[in-house]
């Protein structure tokens, strides 16, 4: 069930927003628990709509406190509205406490989820520690006046660490995120220059071009060695496998001892073998070369042709 959205909305302008709000009448217990029945018992839909207009003020006040982290203040505070809707869909009137105590945490909790998820184009960790550690350090730095911008001394670590019973790692490292705003990489590197910082990026890995090329190269090598090999007979292509082609290979002592030949003999295979590859393979080059180079006149020739057309 959605509740009924209020007519007053933040995204126009903040100070007459403001205003308006302060039009909704605060609300007594009576009151309160009477429209918290009905919106509970009979799901009225005006009830929903008082309960949520009376609490626009506690929105906006509690969006105040979060103006540091650089939101707009519009963004802030729409969220804790739905932060403040689930609360009124949620309230149980019967267990005695006012709405307000209620939905205080649901209006913090949807703007802080709303600050993690846009105040940094690198995600803030979102772990309980984490949260902790992110909405509670410039608290703690002001208490203890270290309001530079360098990074905190360490017995001001430690301290922090311990008041939050966080590492000492993860304070470090939040005090450097909360300092370092984000930065376009297109934006200029200096005022006097049209270079942008994207420019100093330097990939070193090979382009796609030089891999597809390699690979295409490395492609061509392997279909040659494979019908090369077919030119020798099954022992030559054994030991010449096993002596060249593996990255343990075999010695000539047990090649010897399978063939039941001399190490000197399958010493002489392997080199004739070889030979006989190379030999296999130059060709083979040879013919492919010819083929392309035949291949490119009949186009030149038929381009040419089409031309004179």
């Amino acid at each position: 069930m959605t509740l009924a959205v209020f007519d007053v909305a933040p995204e126009g302008n903040m100070s007459r927003y403001l205003q308006e709000i302060q039009k909704f009448p605060l609300l007594s217990a009576e009151e309160e628990l009477s429209l918290a029945l009905r919106w509970r018992d009979g799901h009225d839909a005006e009830a929903g709509h008082k309960l949520v207009t009376s609490h626009l003020r506690l929105v906006a006040k509690i969006a105040r406190g979060f103006r540091g982290y650089g939101l707009p203040m519009a963004e802030l505070i729409a969220e804790g509205n739905l932060g403040l809707m689930q609360a009124v869909k949620r309230f149980d009137p019967d267990r005695g406490f006012r709405l307000a105590t209620y939905a205080l945490w649901w209006i913090r909790a949807a703007m802080q989820e709303y600050i993690l998820h846009s105040w940094s184009l690198v995600k803030t960790g979102t772990t309980t520690a984490q949260k902790k550690l992110f909405f509670n350090l410039r608290r703690l730095k002001r208490e203890m006046q270290a309001i530079d911008g360098g990074d905190l001394q360490p017995e001001q670590v430690s301290k922090i660490a311990h008041t939050l019973e966080v590492p000492e790692q993860d304070v470090i490292s939040m005090n450097r995120r909360l300092a370092s705003p984000d930065y376009s990489l297109n934006a200029p590197a200096r005022a006097d220059s049209e270079g942008e910082w994207q420019d100093w990026l330097v990939d070193d890995t090979e382009s796609h071009e030089i891999a597809i090329a390699e690979r295409e190269e490395l492609s061509g090598r392997k279909a040659l060695l494979a019908a090369a090999l077919k030119k020798l007979n099954q022992r030559e292509r054994h030991i010449l496998t096993e002596r060249r082609l593996k990255d343990a290979p075999a010695t000539l002592e047990e090649l010897s001892q399978q063939y039941r030949i001399s190490r000197e003999r399958v010493r002489q295979i392997e080199g004739r073998a070889f030979e006989k590859l190379q030999k296999a393979m130059r060709t083979q080059r040879i013919e492919v070369s010819q083929k392309h180079h035949r291949t490119a006149v009949s186009r030149r020739d038929e381009l040419a042709f089409t031309m004179e057309q």
